[in-house]
C-alpha cells in the first residue's frame, strides 16, 4: 500500500487540508468554532465505524444522519456558504490580474478622483467636529439588499451632501451612506454587524457595521468615529486605522482603481 501513494494522494490531502482550514477560519470569524468541531467528530466517528469497524447497522444509522444532516447544516450556516462561495468567485482578482497586462485608462482614474477627494474632504471635517460617519463604497459585489434598508438619493458624490447626511440632527446620520457607481446611492442604510472577537474593543458599532459589510462583500467601509474623530477604514474584513487626509486618498485611489 505504501508504493501506491503517488502525487494525486498527496494533491488530494493537501487540498481536504486547505478546505478545512478555510472552512475552521469562517466558523472561526463567525463564532461557530465548537459547531465545526462537533460536526468533525461527528464525520470522524462516522468513517471510523462504518469504514475501520465495519459496523453495517450503526453505519447506516450514521449514513441517513449525515445526509438529512448536510441539509440542516446549509440552512444553519447559510451566510458562511454564501461567503465562502463569493470569495472562491471574487472577481476582483481575475481583474486585477488582467489589468497587469492592460493599460490604467486616465478618465477612470480623473473620475476616481472626483469621487474621492469629496469624501476624503467630508471625512477630514467631520473628523475635526467629532461627526460621526460611516460610508460604504460599492465595487464589483451589487449592495442592492443594503440599499433597500436605507432611503434613496442618487445623486452626485458632493462634499456638503455627505456633511449634511451625517449632521447630529440629520435623521439619516445614524445609518451608513452607500456610494454605487460615482453615484451616493442611498442613507441611512442598516449594515450586517460583525461579531469578530478580534474588533479591538475601544471601536464602536459604526466600526462593527464597517467591518460586518466588508467580510460579506468587496466594498470599502470609511468610518469617522464620533467619540475619537480618528478615520478607518474595513476592507476584505481588515481594518486600517488613524489615517491622515493623505494615506485615506491613496488607499481610495488604490482599492478604487483595482
Amino acid at each position: 500500500m505504501f508504493f501506491e501513494f503517488g502525487i494525486k494522494d498527496v494533491i488530494d490531502i493537501f487540498l481536504v487540508a486547505l478546505m478545512l482550514y478555510y472552512i475552521y477560519r469562517l466558523m472561526k470569524e463567525s463564532r461557530s468554532l465548537n459547531v465545526f468541531i462537533g460536526i468533525m467528530l461527528f464525520v470522524l466517528t462516522w468513517l471510523f465505524v462504518s469504514q475501520v469497524l465495519e459496523m453495517r447497522l450503526m453505519g447506516s444509522i450514521m449514513d441517513k444522519l449525515v445526509s438529512v444532516g448536510v441539509i440542516g447544516l446549509i440552512v444553519l450556516f447559510k451566510d458562511e456558504i454564501r461567503k465562502f462561495l463569493y470569495q472562491l468567485g471574487e472577481r476582483q482578482r481575475v481583474r486585477n490580474f488582467v489589468k497587469l497586462f492592460a493599460p490604467k485608462k486616465e478618465v477612470e482614474q480623473t473620475e476616481n478622483k472626483e469621487t474621492i477627494m469629496p469624501i476624503v474632504w467630508s471625512c477630514m471635517d467631520m473628523a475635526k467636529g467629532k461627526v460621526g460617519a460611516l460610508i460604504v463604497i460599492e465595487r464589483a459585489t451589487p449592495l442592492d439588499d443594503i440599499v433597500q434598508t436605507g432611503e434613496l438619493i442618487d445623486a452626485g458624490v458632493n462634499k456638503l451632501l455627505i456633511e449634511n447626511i451625517f449632521f447630529k440632527n440629520s435623521p439619516l446620520h445614524d445609518g451608513a451612506m452607500v456610494i454605487s457607481k460615482k453615484r451616493i446611492k442611498a442613507a441611512g442604510c442598516i449594515l450586517p454587524v460583525s461579531h469578530s472577537m478580534d474588533i479591538p474593543k475601544e471601536l464602536g458599532l459604526r466600526h462593527r457595521a464597517a467591518m460586518g459589510i466588508s467580510q460579506d462583500s468587496d466594498a470599502i467601509a470609511v468610518v469617522v468615529s464620533e467619540e475619537t474623530g480618528r478615520i478607518s477604514v474595513a476592507i476584505k474584513g481588515r481594518f486600517r486605522l488613524r489615517l491622515s487626509a493623505e494615506e485615506l486618498e491613496s488607499i481610495l485611489a488604490k482599492e478604487m482603481a483595482g
